[in-house]
């Protein structure tokens, strides 16, 4: 489609990067605002009312993400989470530890992300070493860990996901959309939050449908992708090292527009707050949950984002099996750190 829009001096990968500007501005400002975090929702002191927030965002992702392939506009069937040989073993350690490390990090991802841009130097230096653990795994000296753990596959044939059992994939959105707004119910989520939250949903589908739809190009094809924070983190931090050889692409328009989001909104509300470490044991424990995040992110196909909110609504068993397994890692991991003796591991106030 877009070599109809008329665009002569820009091409659809350059356009990519104005479009991840545009939903990273708005998801900053919308999960600043709503607090948006699974970390929150799962084991969190409020993670009633967060837990509204998160799954209201995922029922209106569900629903125009799947709305968005009735339609024709996009189709998951040659996405990489629609692989017919499941890396099981990667995605159910690499969830594990990436549930355990968002819960010694106090933030997923991309609660993180927001914070960073709000004076918080403790998310800021999560996302730094999780950027490079991240891409170590991706294209470093960590990326045969990636490749042994990812030969262990079973091979699902065609039957990728949920679309493909029998009701199809309406009945199945419709099943997951009215669990979540089940939880939405009984979250007792301020109504303002809720519409926040709703908002930053449609945030999936408008990216799926803007790279896979609105920015087609056979002569210079552009990755359909949506919202995610580990693959565009490790390419953010490769662009800034070398941006004279590497352009820039979705995921560093999506942090750049993610970073300014949140700052505006933050500002806007006086929230803006220099934010460090306290003792060198939280130093070490935020260090360290950082490593677990970009490890598990890579293995595991993505984050809470890329894998759960982006993931689930394209009704992936890979998608499922590593938000499962970020939740698992993360009640563990919460369950040990309640039982450890006080003063064995610090903690920071509530992000």
């Amino acid at each position: 489609m877009y070599e109809s829009l008329g665009f002569e001096n820009l091409t659809a990968p350059q356009a990519a990067v104005y479009l991840a500007v545009g939903l990273g501005l708005l998801f900053g400002v919308l999960a600043e605002r709503t607090k948006f975090c699974f970390r929150r929702a799962l084991v969190g002191e409020d993670r009633r009312a967060a837990s509204g927030v998160w799954f209201m965002a995922l029922a209106t992702a569900l629903i125009g993400t799947q709305a968005a392939v009735a339609a024709g506009l996009i189709t998951f069937d040659d996405h990489r989470f629609m692989a017919s040989d499941l890396p099981w073993l990667a995605v159910l350690v690499g969830g594990l530890a990436f549930g355990a490390g968002m819960v010694l990090t106090r933030g997923c991802v991309s609660r993180l992300t927001v914070l960073s841009a709000t004076g918080n130097l403790r998310a800021l230096t999560v996302l730094a070493i999780f950027a490079i653990t991240a891409h170590s795994l991706l294209k470093g000296i960590a990326s045969p860990i990636r490749t042994t753990l990812g030969s262990v596959t079973v091979d699902l044939g065609a039957t990728t996901g949920l679309a493909s059992l029998p009701g199809g994939a309406w009945l199945w959105t419709a099943v997951l959309a009215i669990v979540a707004l089940l939880i939405v119910a009984r979250s007792k989520a301020s109504p303002l939050s809720l519409i926040g939250a709703a908002l930053l949903g449609l945030l999936v589908p408008a990216a799926w449908a803007g790279t896979g739809f609105i920015l087609y190009d056979d002569f210079d094809p552009v990755v359909m992708q949506s919202l995610a924070f580990t693959s565009t983190w490790s390419e953010t931090l490769f662009w800034v090292i070398a941006s004279t050889a590497v352009p820039a692409g979705f995921g560093v328009g999506l942090v750049l527009g993610v970073l300014c989001g949140s700052f505006l909104s933050a500002a806007a509300a006086g929230r803006l707050q220099w934010q460090s470490f306290s003792t060198p044991r939280e130093t070490g424990r935020y260090l360290t949950g950082a490593m677990l995040m970009g490890f598990g992110g890579v293995l595991a196909g993505g984050c809470t984002v890329g894998a759960g909110l982006s993931g689930v609504p394209t009704l992936s068993f890979a998608a499922l099996l590593a938000i499962g397994s970020i939740a698992a890692g993360g009640l563990l991991t919460n369950a040990v750190l309640k039982t450890a003796p006080r003063g064995a591991h610090a903690m920071a106030p509530a992000e």
